[in-house]
């Protein structure tokens, strides 16, 4: 025998007819609200931003991933070994001024220190040469140079300190890291040596490595785009006063700036009221620290590396240019 369903009481109807009038009026404010904006200058500009620093790293990030995905489908393990010194203390100054051939922004470095990594290189030398290869990379010395016309020493000054810090990064793992902290990137299954097509395991990591990049990427430019709309220009004008706190501000700056490391040197170039150190460190720090950065690092290797990683370079690479820059500059 059928057992009768128990009515629902009209006090909870009404209650649930109540909740779901509520849900809606708030979509609809939502809605209307997200329109308005959608016209403002306000929003027009953070839109803006953040396609210019998408569109921007882009183009790099796919060089990255290029080369990531050759290095890991042409390149077998063991050219690696014969070009890198077996000894991790001696592969990441090896790595660091390797680092100098590779004309790529930071959104390059990271796919392709991930291969390295999955190759068999050291932890420590990729993660030097990640620091490095969009810091000291010829077009980043060559940009700099025009930026500063006349003052080459801003261009050595850059130089020195970008390789000093990726260097004590480097040696700062191998002494601190833990191999825990770090999550090697994963890739497209591997394939035996009889079956192996090294084509088309390029575009199988080709296509992984830049579809989840890329999404990283564009999470990294909506903060750092929302920075620069939140934050008026007239903050920045109080610490022009005081040398010393400049430093620290261009450094976060970089950071939330997320400009890439070809352009940078000619937006520290425009930051006249500030001290030629904070302006070294202004150039020193973004190519290794920014938003976009971080996120991509993330998504590649874990947050719990990336926020421990992060910090302690955004620490090593002030107090490198500011002992470069008092004796260069």
């Amino acid at each position: 025998m059928p057992v009768p369903q128990a009515e629902t009481p009209p006090r909870h109807r009404s209650r649930g007819l109540l909740a779901g009038v509520w849900v809606g009026l708030a979509v609809a404010v939502g809605i209307v609200a997200a329109v308005r904006w959608w016209d403002t200058g306000l929003f027009r500009a953070w839109r803006t931003l953040l396609v210019a620093i998408t569109v921007q790293g882009v183009p790099f990030l796919l060089l990255g991933t290029v080369v990531s995905a050759a290095i890991g489908a042409f390149v077998p393990a063991r050219v690696f070994a014969r070009l890198l010194p077996k000894r991790p203390a001696l592969a990441v100054p090896v790595a660091s001024a390797a680092g100098v051939v590779l004309p790529g922004c930071e959104c390059a470095s990271v796919p392709v220190a991930g291969s390295l990594m999955k190759r068999g290189v050291a932890p420590a030398a990729a993660l030097a040469f990640l620091l490095s290869a969009p810091a000291v990379n010829p077009v980043v010395l060559v940009s700099t140079t025009i930026a500063f016309p006349g003052k080459p020493e801003m261009t050595l000054a850059r130089l020195v300190a970008s390789l000093a810090t990726s260097a004590l990064m480097g040696w700062l793992w191998i002494a601190f890291g833990r191999p825990e902290w770090l999550r090697l990137p994963k890739g497209p299954a591997e394939h035996t040596n009889a079956e192996r097509n090294p084509l088309e395991e390029f575009r199988r990591g080709l296509q992984h490595d830049f579809l989840h990049a890329g999404g990283f990427l564009v999470v990294g430019g909506t903060a750092a785009a929302t920075f620069n709309v939140l934050v008026p220009p007239s903050v920045l004008q109080t610490f022009t006063d005081q040398p010393w706190l400049g430093v620290p501000l261009l450094a976060f700056l970089a950071v939330v700036l997320a400009v890439c490391s070809e352009a940078d040197a000619f937006v520290a170039a425009s930051l006249t009221g500030f001290s030629p150190t904070a302006r070294l460190a202004f150039m020193v720090v973004g190519p290794m620290v920014d938003l976009k950065l971080i996120a991509l690092q993330s998504g590649a290797f874990g947050r719990r590396f990336a926020w421990r990683f992060s910090t302690a370079t955004f620490v090593v690479a002030v107090l490198s240019s500011i002992v470069i820059g008092v004796v260069l500059l």
